[in-house]
This record gives structure tokens, C-alpha cells and sequence, in this order.
């Protein structure tokens, strides 16, 4: 695509000019932006990344072996600003040599806060009560002892104790578990993939104040947590992890926040959930198949669940971080400074 004798960068989506034009204005690298203020065309940069160095995606866009065969040998190193890389064929990547960076510290506090405000959301009936306000319909909506009433977060003498439980157990939760604590929540019971009477040691000397903290079966985690926090990784492996077998484990009066992957989810089985009181309430930054989720997706229609659009890393400072850190990353692959974080899965 270019005569220059500069590495050549394609990024597929700008990522604004606090950032671009640093970027651009280097002189060791050529930087091959999509023009537009849109989602890559996928015909654009099949053609754009051939013979290119590095390639630095935004948007989620897949590097597949599509992608890879058309960049050819000459791609050193693939870099996405996000935490979350199932949209990288990482065997294939890694197979053919290709550094791989990602972001996943620089958001690991903006997400945290946002679970906890889904968490609120969900609880004290958030969405569905601000949309009857905006509906107008408050007037025909008269007091009652327990209208709009919701599980409290913070503990009080009469309810003492608050578990939760969070599938997934890295930074962000771990973030999020750091804010919750100053709410009153009492003991914590999570599980990942490895799970060892040494790691909740390790974690209850992180956590002092906890009455207890301790890695238990999916199966487990449903049955004893007042608010089940969901912050695992895509992929097959966790695909629909939670369906209707763990639902129907949870307490009536627990609520279920997902601010990790849409697909540990299967909304069928959640809208059902929700319709019939196995839960109840539920909190969602993401959702599969987002962004295609209308009024007419099942959980849209369900009043017990709060859906935000993908928004956990939404603030000013965490995406200005999240971009300067992804240029970081496909540079340091080029060999022009250090990578800041190296995927190696």
C-alpha cells in the first residue's frame, strides 16, 4: 500500500487526535487510519493491511486467518484497545509469531465502578422505575409499604450478612469486591478455573475484613450468593455458562450483574428467570449479540432487568488510557519502545 520504507500501522478506527496525532506525527512509522467515523469496512481493510507491520483494531473487528493471509508475513504484532481478545484467533496469531497487546489494567477501576452501579441499578429497581417517571406514568403509581421495593446492598442489624459471589476472580473483581466491602458486605465466595485452599488464604489476607472469602462449585455460588457479579472472558469455554441449571439455583431475592461477556449468559434462560421469579433482578452491561438487542429482545422486555449499552469502560480518562496504551503496544511490537501489556494466554 506504500512505497515509504517506514513500518506501516493500520488502525481501523480513529482514535481521536489527542492520541492520532502523536501518533502520526512520529517519524519511524506510517499510519494508515480508516478514514470514516464508522466501524471499519471489512473489504477496506483486507485491502489496507496487506504487506502492513502492525495493525491496532478498536472496535472488536475479528483477526482472523482472513485477516492474517491477507496482511501476509510481513505483520509483526496485533493490538487491540480492549481488555477482552476473543475476538482474536489467538492460536493461529501465535502460530504465525505475531505479537499480540491489549488493555487490560488501564480500565480495570472505571469498570469496577460501573458494576457497582449496576449493581445499585438492579437492586433498588433503577430502570424500571426512572422509566415510569419519564413515561409520566408516577401520578397513577400511588405510594404502597412495598412499591418498587428492592434487596438492600448495604447490611443493617436486622440483616446482617451480604455474600457475593463473582465468576471470575481477576483485577476488576477484585476492584469491585475493594468497593463493595465499604457497603457491608460480610463474605465473599467466587470461582475461576483453578481453585486452592492457598489462594483463599491468599485472598483473605487481601481482604481482612471479610468474614470469609472462598472459591466454590458454579453450583455452590448460585445457592449461597445475595448478588452473583459475572467478570469471566468470552469463548467456549464459559459460553452460557449461566443458563437455566444455574438460575433455578439462585435465591428469590438475589440479583445477577454480568459487566464481563454477553455470551456467559443465555438470555433466554435469564428473561425466563426473571419472568417467573427465580431471581430477583438482573444488571447488564453487555448482552449477546449486542449491539443488535431492540425493544423486542427478551430481556429488554423483562421490567426486573437494567441493560446499559456497554459502557464499563466509558469515561474520558479510561478510553484516552485504553488508546494510548494500544499505540504503545503495536509500537513496542514494531520494536520502537516497550509493549505495555503482552497478551500471552
Amino acid at each position: 500500500m506504500s512505497s515509504s520504507s517506514k513500518p506501516r500501522v493500520v488502525v481501523t478506527r480513529s482514535l481521536g487526535p489527542q492520541v492520532m496525532g502523536p501518533f502520526e506525527a512520529r517519524g519511524d512509522v506510517e499510519v494508515d487510519c480508516w478514514p470514516e467515523d464508522t466501524v471499519v469496512d471489512r473489504a477496506w481493510l483486507l485491502e489496507h493491511v496487506k504487506g502492513a507491520a502492525g495493525l491496532l483494531v478498536a472496535f472488536g473487528e475479528k483477526v482472523n486467518t482472513e485477516l492474517l493471509d491477507a496482511a501476509g508475513p510481513s505483520l509483526k504484532v496485533v493490538s487491540t484497545m480492549s481488555v477482552g481478545y476473543d475476538h482474536f484467533d489467538v492460536p493461529e496469531i501465535k502460530k504465525r509469531g505475531i505479537k499480540m497487546g491489549y488493555t487490560p489494567g488501564v480500565l480495570t477501576n472505571a469498570v469496577a465502578d460501573l458494576t457497582i452501579l449496576l449493581i445499585l441499578m438492579a437492586s433498588r429497581n433503577a430502570g424500571y422505575t426512572s422509566a415510569l417517571v419519564q413515561r409520566g406514568d408516577w401520578p397513577s403509581s400511588p405510594w404502597s409499604p412495598y412499591a418498587f421495593c428492592g434487596p438492600q446492598l448495604s447490611t443493617i442489624p436486622s440483616s446482617p450478612k451480604r455474600t457475593i459471589g463473582f465468576l471470575g476472580f481477576g483485577r476488576i473483581a477484585q476492584a469491585t469486591l475493594t468497593r463493595l466491602i465499604a457497603f457491608g458486605v460480610t463474605d465473599v465466595v467466587y470461582t475461576t478455573r483453578s481453585l486452592s485452599a492457598d489462594k483463599d488464604a491468599e485472598y483473605a489476607k487481601q481482604f481482612p475484613t471479610l468474614n470469609s472469602i472462598k472459591g466454590v462449585s458454579l453450583e455452590d455460588m448460585a445457592k449461597q450468593s445475595d448478588i452473583v457479579v459475572l467478570l469471566a472472558p468470552g469463548g467456549d469455554a464459559t459460553y452460557h455458562m449461566i443458563g437455566e441449571a444455574f438460575l433455578r439455583q439462585m435465591k428469590p431475592t438475589a440479583i445477577l450483574v454480568n459487566a464481563g461477556r454477553g455470551t456467559v449468559v443465555d438470555s433466554d434462560a435469564l428473561a425466563k428467570a426473571l419472568k417467573e421469579g427465580w431471581l430477583c433482578s438482573a444488571g447488564l452491561d453487555v448482552v449477546e449479540g449486542e449491539p443488535n438487542v431492540g425493544k423486542d429482545h427478551p430481556l429488554v422486555k423483562e421490567a426486573k432487568c437494567v441493560i446499559l449499552p456497554h459502557l464499563g469502560s466509558a469515561t474520558i480518562e479510561t478510553r484516552l488510557g485504553m488508546a494510548n496504551l494500544a499505540v504503545q503496544n503495536v509500537l513496542g511490537g514494531l520494536g520502537l519502545c516497550e509493549m505495555g501489556e503482552v497478551l500471552d494466554p
